[in-house]
């Protein structure tokens, strides 16, 4: 019998029938508040590794590539929300109605109202320089008529942002993956005047290094956000979460339950300066004090800050790590001198959110 040569190589650029098609890289931003930039770019690397390449890190806005399922950057915790960005090389707005370029940003649409479950998406929101112009109205109509959607004047579930581009000649289609922004989270089924935003409470929940063993106290819980991000990164060995507003507690109580967290929480009518708990019991001090605008006032605050460090100091144990956030920086600068021996600031993080630019403080007791 003949002797069989070997199978010659497959040239590179055939690809096999069986093979599966390569997987769609997409380009991203992620809006951010501004100062946690560093906190989106760490989640996107500890969760995606190679499948995320990151590009420029602006103020409030991470831009990147990922290739995979767009569902699991659904689960992000770090960003406000997250867009696909379509970059258009065309002189002026007219062009978006162009086949090629309409036919492209219709692809956006389609792919973020397709993670969603049939019906989700009702209106359309346009977000643009000139907005009303005859331009974007008849384009912001024809792509309401494409995907069956009413144009919204204010909130929109499908949000389609149109600016110049950034770092290219041109511009550039920004498309929401989800209805609403991902910091508004499902279990917050009551809200709060003042209430914080769910991913600047993950941000302070990661820099206190979450440990299963951890005791953990939040002070002046209000409708229990801060409780609920630490918990959605680690167990605790207890967690208990104190304020003297009832109507918070009722709050609280709502949104723990929907977060699927009502029987690992005490919830307690305590005094942030008068705990009723051991000294030396507990490991993580977390709390959203009052800024002295819709919760508190300034001289309230002037009593109030001392106090809370003076409390803390006596609970927490040796090495325990303590993150605060006010917007009344100087006060709380105040206390930490006055508590210095007690309290070690390891880092102080300058946020810009809701048109205040508020610090967290993180703390460790020496």
């Amino acid at each position: 019998m003949p002797r069989q040569s070997p199978r010659p190589n497959r040239p590179a650029h055939i690809t096999p029938r069986h093979a599966a098609p390569p997987t769609p890289r997409y380009a991203l931003e992620a809006d951010v508040i501004e100062g946690l930039e560093d906190f989106a770019s760490d989640e996107l690397e500890a969760r995606f590794g190679a499948r995320v390449r990151l590009g420029t890190n602006r103020p409030g806005a991470q831009r990147f590539s990922y290739s995979g399922d767009l569902r699991a950057l659904l689960e992000l915790r770090s960003v406000v929300a997250v867009y696909l960005v379509q970059q258009l090389d065309i002189p002026r707005p007219k062009a978006l109605l162009g086949n090629q370029q309409f036919g492209q940003i219709s692809a956006l649409a389609e792919a973020a109202i397709a993670l969603a479950s049939p019906g989700t998406f009702r209106t359309l929101r346009l977000s643009a320089a000139g907005e009303n112009s005859a331009v974007f109205t008849r384009f912001k109509e024809q792509l309401a008529a494409r995907f069956g959607l009413t144009v919204a004047a204010d909130e929109g579930d499908l949000l389609v942002r149109v600016r110049r581009a950034a770092e290219a000649e041109g511009w550039e289609v920004l498309v929401r993956l989800t209805p609403r922004p991902l910091a508004t989270r499902s279990w917050r089924v009551c809200n709060l005047p003042g209430a914080m935003n769910a991913s600047l409470a993950h941000a302070m929940a990661v820099l206190t290094a979450p440990r299963p063993s951890d005791t953990l106290l939040n002070v002046a819980c209000g409708s229990a956000t801060l409780l609920i991000e630490w918990l959605a990164l680690s167990q605790a060995r207890r967690a208990i979460g104190c304020d003297t507003d009832p109507a918070a507690l009722a709050c609280a109580r709502q949104n723990l339950q929907a977060a699927g967290y009502a029987r690992e929480v005490q919830l307690e009518a305590w005094d942030a300066g008068a705990l009723l708990l051991d000294d030396a019991s507990v490991d993580v001090i977390l709390g959203d004090l009052p800024f002295g605008q819709l919760v508190g006032t300034h001289r309230q605050n002037i009593a109030l800050y001392p106090q809370v460090l003076a409390e803390a100091a006596r609970v927490a144990r040796p090495g325990a790590r303590m993150a605060l956030l006010t917007h009344e920086v100087r006060l709380l600068e105040q206390a930490a001198d006055q508590f210095a021996e007690a309290w070690q600031v390891l880092e102080v993080l300058r946020v810009r959110t809701g048109g205040m630019t508020p610090r967290v403080v993180l703390f460790e007791r020496r």
